[in-house]
């Protein structure tokens, strides 16, 4: 295919193209298999596009998910629905109910806001090392704390550890937090926003097929945490002494850390075998406190967290919480997280609570994997345009 156009701007040419190409739009590969003379115009000077690779015909798959295929360039997402769209509509709704879009820091110089390994970096100028941040949130409940109400963040976030079928190093996430309302009003936001992109991008509540299709129609299942581990357990798990427990969990197939208390074990029998159960959506609440220091308690017991996280199709897709606003505790906590590692502490965090953090709710959405989980995609590679991939070895 050869395709002489005018000199013209960009845009107006690029449109001029995919209406000839593809008139249902998307992506276009013009491709110029011999030199200009092919074009019928000859003498009119004109935009080229040479592919000297050939044009893609089909696709092939690729053995391992993890490795670099041979067009690597054109590792881009097929969904029929974009990551892009789903953004935009993201960001329509939460302007329309009143939030303001803010920017923080990428680079940090203490990590914090969640539990995981960071990648670190080095500032030349200022001769110090720095962290690619793993999390937005202390940052952003610094500006609860200058005044700002009603904030988002829609960010790249970066966590090095391991790649699976719904985990990659870097990834988009969605942050918000409000003064003066709780959990109720973070569920609301998120209710709210799933069932607006499910409509709105989708055209339907009910996404996927056949046996896993899930129905996103409120209300959705709200159950306590300690519930769903009874359910898998045992009425009788909360009370086995720690050896107990953990025969009874590798008898389900767990892997154990010796180290790991009663706490550790429970935790995981959640993550390994009763998150992925949980395919509606559904609210767990009420989390063991020790999980989650940046959380408030609940009123009517103080050892579980006023939180939730909302699971859908069997994965986490957004925590949140009723905020710790009380800086005494919320030192302590800290504090006993980092242990001995007095450097990892955040003293600017807590410092800015100390100046008085007004209560609020907030909430992290994991934008990828909620794609991902809306468009059917079997892993969330299928929706990150050019996703980390292993590097094919140099020929020796």
């Amino acid at each position: 295919v050869a395709i002489c156009a005018p000199i013209a701007p960009y845009n107006a040419v690029r449109q001029d193209v995919r209406s000839m190409v593809q008139p249902e739009g998307g992506f276009i590969l013009v491709h110029v298999a011999t030199p200009i003379e092919v074009c019928e115009e000859r003498d009119r000077k004109g935009l080229y596009a040479k592919a000297r690779a050939g044009i893609i015909k089909e696709f092939t798959g690729i053995s391992d998910p993890y490795e670099e295929p041979e067009d690597a360039g054109m590792v881009v997402d097929t969904t029929e629905r974009s990551p892009e769209e789903c953004v935009q509509a993201i960001l329509l709704h939460l302007e329309k109910e009143g939030y303001i879009e803010v920017e923080t820091p990428v680079l940090h110089p203490i990590f914090g806001g969640a539990t995981a390994k960071p990648f670190t970096t080095h500032h030349n100028a200022l001769g110090m090392d720095l962290f690619l941040r793993i999390a937005p949130e202390l940052y952003l409940k610094r500006l609860l704390v200058g005044g700002f109400d009603k904030v988002f963040e829609l960010n790249r976030s970066f966590r090095n550890e391991g790649l699976s079928r719904t985990h990659n190093p870097e990834f988009t996430m969605l942050e918000i937090y409000e003064a003066y309302t709780d959990l109720s009003g973070m569920k609301t936001i998120i209710e709210g926003l799933v069932t607006h992109l499910g409509e709105t991008v989708f055209g339907t509540l009910k996404v996927g097929e056949g046996e896993e299709q899930i129905d996103l129609t409120l209300p959705w299942r709200e159950v306590p945490y300690a519930d769903l581990i009874r359910e898998r357990m045992g009425d009788d798990w909360y009370g086995l002494g720690l050896d107990d427990a953990r025969a009874r969990a590798e008898e389900q197939g767990l892997s154990l850390d010796p180290a790991w208390d009663m706490l550790m074990i429970t935790h995981e029998v959640y993550e390994k075998l009763v998150e992925k159960t949980l395919q509606p959506p559904t609210f767990v609440t009420r989390f063991p406190a020790q999980l989650i220091p940046l959380a408030g308690a609940c009123d009517d017991d103080p050892s579980c967290a006023d939180v939730f996280e909302l699971v859908i199709g069997g994965k986490e897709i957004a925590p949140a919480y009723t905020e710790l606003n009380n800086p005494l505790i919320q030192r302590e906590r800290l504090e006993n997280q980092v242990g001995a590692d007095a450097e990892k502490m955040d003293e600017d965090f807590v410092t800015a609570l100390e100046h008085g953090m007004p209560p609020a709710g907030g909430m992290g959405l994991g934008v990828d994997r909620l794609i991902m989980t809306l468009a059917g995609a079997d892993a969330i590679r299928d929706v990150i345009l050019f996703p980390q991939l292993r590097q094919k070895a140099a020929d020796a």
